[in-house]
């Protein structure tokens, strides 16, 4: 294998990895020594050392890493800093909305309503700041019991809970209805 090769293939385990790798374990995964290995860490460092290159290779005992160069701190610090719009997915949409409606619930109710562990989903609105844990039940194990933020309100539009559109019957028919057919379509399966 030439130096470059073997430099590309250094760089994409270092890339990878993310945390500081070993020479000897480099060299193991490469099938070489550490000499080679070594070597192929010269060729990306003169790589790196351009002023244009973002990434540096930090050497440290017997490790080596890739790092973001000190000049570009800043840069990163203004992509940190931007407000992260959160993608509501259709299942993180259907939680939300089961625990809209029925708030204070817990994470098993969630889960008997949905079919499917919920675990995630709650998590993830939890992050967004559009759900809350409420306090606990007072019941075995006492569970977290989850609510609507005011960000929830904010990012809906509504002043209150009471502003949510009502499901009317006709809907809670034509729901059942959906639910009966999926379920025995996945029974003929």
């Amino acid at each position: 294998m030439t130096r470059e090769e073997g430099a590309g293939i250094v760089e994409a385990i270092l890339f990878t990895m993310g945390d500081s790798v070993e020479l000897s374990a480099l060299a193991k995964a490469m099938d070489t020594d550490v000499k080679h290995v070594k070597d192929y860490v010269k060729v990306l460092k003169e790589k790196y050392e351009s002023k244009n290159s973002g990434i540096g290779l930090l050497e440290l005992e017997k490790s080596v890493q890739l790092c973001t160069k000190k000049e570009m701190y800043e840069y990163l610090v203004r992509i940190a800093k931007a407000p992260k719009k959160p993608v509501l997915t259709d299942s993180l949409m259907e939680t939300l909305s089961i625990i809209a409606y029925k708030q204070p619930i817990t994470r098993l109710e969630v889960e008997k309503i949905r079919g499917v562990n919920s675990d995630h989903a709650v998590n993830r609105l939890v992050e967004f700041g559009l759900v809350q844990e409420l306090g606990r039940l007072d019941a075995p194990g006492r569970p977290l019991l989850f609510g609507t933020t005011e960000e929830f309100l904010r990012s809906f539009g509504v002043k209150s809970l009471e502003e949510l559109p009502v499901i009317g019957t006709v809907q809670v028919e034509e729901f059942k209805a959906q639910a009966e057919e999926e379920v025995n379509l996945k029974l003929d399966i």
